[in-house]
């Protein structure tokens, strides 16, 4: 490799700084890495002497007389800098790294033993051996400008090797060697001072029983190293489970340790990018469902408290910050019941529990991966879709059965609004095996929950009739009815789903806690409360729910509806509830629907048409009135 200092003048004051980014290109069959130092306008540069290093020739630059410059036309003149990204192996993962690194003309070369891997289709190349081997390695990467992988069971000894001679691997070797190997894992994090369940290291059925008396039953048993998609962990239920248990997995010799059981109450993720100048950055807290072990549902972002979030993506952070090297990491979490974040393991890679982001981010997390293994600036991790839900096409059956049961749920899935497919074109089917997954992105997460119950079930495929309702209209009595029937039939105008019911803050305080709390969860993203008398119905249910609330003061026999609506109006601080004039349950409906317009174009466009229809109706009752006179137009109406 031959590397080239380059100095530039600088065209402000004073001081000198280092362009992180690097150009490299192939010269005559070695990479050429070029930095560029910039110095102060007015200096001139020489070349005082020049090293001869093993693997670089390295220019030390003194000021002095004797200008020096490289050509500017050595630099590529449009468009990103030219890169190969060498990934280590060609599964599902670096099938989409490929996809991805077409839209930025980033050349990705794969390394994997399959001829026909899923990563072979769409890779710019397809280098055919294995990535655990030490001379297939060393091959490759003298084909790539930068070395990542999309597994960690690599050959880590071999990586550690290349970055000696100057082989840009990322992330580090280092980094590599310790996710790749559980227990070393969580002896690292612990060291860094990240929640874990407590962990010890076994060697015999002694060592077992004392972890056991230690920790308490159940007892988890995991395998050191290859531990992934439920592979490489057992469970002991009792002491006399224990032999069991280990023989499972292997015995003592495959390198085993144990895990007190950590009861938790979700597990959640969070996609951690990690650019070349350590900058960090991370996705929104994600819940993970598993089946037998492996990911089955992946719901983005994770119905979980905001502190709760924040201590997640804290701990992630810490986590991915003790560690070398630029790239996408996936932190895997337990939640306690007493809202505890507990580590449970760490990906150097893309992940599963990231793959909603091709169709729900801004930034994509196999984007994200390769802007931060070439050095380009890290892309905005945030959600573009207010809910997403992943499903993992898990093998139902072996061998054509199976295809022929995954094609079904692919039929069903490419009917469904808002769904994407990706089938990873693997040529063998096996139970648990992962084929694909389905993406479902839209409006609210009880909407995509009710059409994923849909996808899974044998019913008839009619969304108008299954949508969840978006918008809660709740009222104290049914007396209220006549006033609150006019915001549904301005959401029926819309087409809003929605939702009708009484809910007493008086009589039935019990079922209007329970509404309020569970409105959010279950998909609802607005509440129409419509109250008479005391009407402590809007300001209550704003005061448990997260969700903006209308209310609707409604007129009772006495006062007129004003103590309605001065109870409803005068609210505190900190509990705002949006009020409609008295009986004006309309406008509460219209309110709604442009609250909702705000993330839905299609809604904005449609109260925009209703605004213009509402404008043209009044214009031709004007031109009606100057037209035939006020006593014409009186009778008339």
């Amino acid at each position: 490799m031959i590397q080239l200092h380059e100095c530039v003048p600088l065209t402000r004051q004073p001081v000198s700084l280092y362009l992180g980014a690097r150009f490299s290109r192939f010269s005559l069959g070695r990479r050429v890495h070029i930095t560029r130092t910039f110095v102060p306008t007015g200096e001139k540069l020489s070349a005082s002497r020049f090293t001869r290093a093993p693997s670089a020739l390295v220019c030390e630059a003194s000021f002095g007389s004797q200008e020096i410059s490289l050509r500017r036309d050595d630099f590529q003149s449009h468009g990103l800098p030219e890169m190969v990204v060498g990934v280590l192996g060609g599964g599902q993962l670096g099938r989409m790294m490929c996809q991805a690194a077409s839209q930025m003309a980033i050349k990705v070369i794969v390394l994997d033993p399959l001829e026909g891997c899923p990563a072979s289709a769409v890779a710019h190349e397809h280098v055919i051996g294995s990535f655990t081997d030490n001379d297939a390695i060393e091959e490759f990467a003298k084909r790539c400008d930068v070395l990542t992988v999309e597994i960690e069971h690599v050959d880590a000894d071999t990586l550690e090797k290349l970055e000696k001679r100057g082989v840009d691997c990322e992330p580090k070797a280092s980094t590599i060697r310790i996710i790749q190997d559980k227990y070393l894992q969580k002896v690292h994090f612990a060291r860094h001072g990240i929640p874990l369940p407590e962990f010890t290291q076994i060697d015999d059925l002694e060592s077992a029983k004392r972890a056991g008396e230690l920790f308490g039953y159940p007892l988890m048993i995991k395998s050191k190293r290859l531990a992934y998609d439920g592979r490489g962990n057992s469970v002991a239920k009792s002491p006399e489970e224990l032999s069991s248990a280990v023989s499972a997995l292997g015995g003592y010799d495959r390198g085993l340790y144990v895990e007190k059981y950590a009861p938790f109450i979700k597990e959640l993720a969070v996609i951690v990018a990690r650019g070349r100048d350590s900058s960090i950055l991370c996705y929104p807290v994600v819940e993970t469902i598993h089946k037998e072990n492996i990911c089955h549902i992946v719901k983005a972002p994770a119905y979980v408290s905001w502190k709760v979030r924040s201590l997640a993506t804290d701990v992630a952070c810490k986590a991915i910050s003790s560690l070398e090297g630029a790239g996408v990491f996936a932190v895997e979490l337990f939640l306690t019941g007493d809202g505890q974040i507990l580590l449970n393991e760490v990906a150097p890679r893309p992940h599963n529990s990231g793959h909603h982001t091709i169709e729900s981010c801004f930034t994509s997390q196999f984007e994200q991966h390769l802007r931060a293994v070439v050095g380009l600036p890290l892309g905005d991790p945030s959600m573009k879709t207010p809910a997403a839900i992943m499903y993992n096409l898990l093998g139902e059956d072996e061998g054509e059965d199976g295809f022929q049961l995954a094609h079904k749920l692919i039929g069903r899935a490419l009917r469904i609004p808002g769904a994407s497919v990706h089938w990873y074109d693997k040529p063998e089917m096996r139970k648990q095996r992962k084929m694909g997954h389905v993406t479902l992105v839209g409006p609210s997460m009880g909407i995509l929950e009710a059409r994923l119950n849909t996808l899974l079930s044998d019913e008839s495929l009619d969304f108008h009739s299954t949508a969840r309702p978006r918008v809660g209209i709740i009222m104290g009595s049914d007396s209220d009815l006549p006033v609150m029937k006019e915001a549904a039939k301005v959401l029926n105008m819309f087409e809003v789903p929605y939702e009708i019911r009484i809910v007493s803050a008086h009589r039935t305080p019990e079922l209007m806690f329970r509404y309020a709390k569970l409105a959010r969860e279950r998909g609802v993203q607005i509440i129409i409360a419509g109250a008479g008398g005391a009407a402590h119905l809007p300001g209550m249910v704003a005061s448990l729910t997260p969700l903006p609330v209308i209310g609707v003061p409604v007129r009772a026999s006495v006062m007129d509806g004003l103590d309605s609506l001065l109870s409803i109006v005068q609210m505190p601080r900190g509990v705002p509830v949006a009020t409609v004039a008295v009986n004006n349950a309309t406008n509460a409906g219209l309110l709604s629907v442009r609250m909702l317009g705000v993330a839905d174009v299609d809604l904005q466009s449609r109260m925009s048409q209703y605004q213009e229809d509402t404008r043209d109706e009044v214009l031709a009752k004007a031109e009606k009135l100057e037209k035939v006179g006020w006593e014409s137009y009186s009778s008339a109406s």
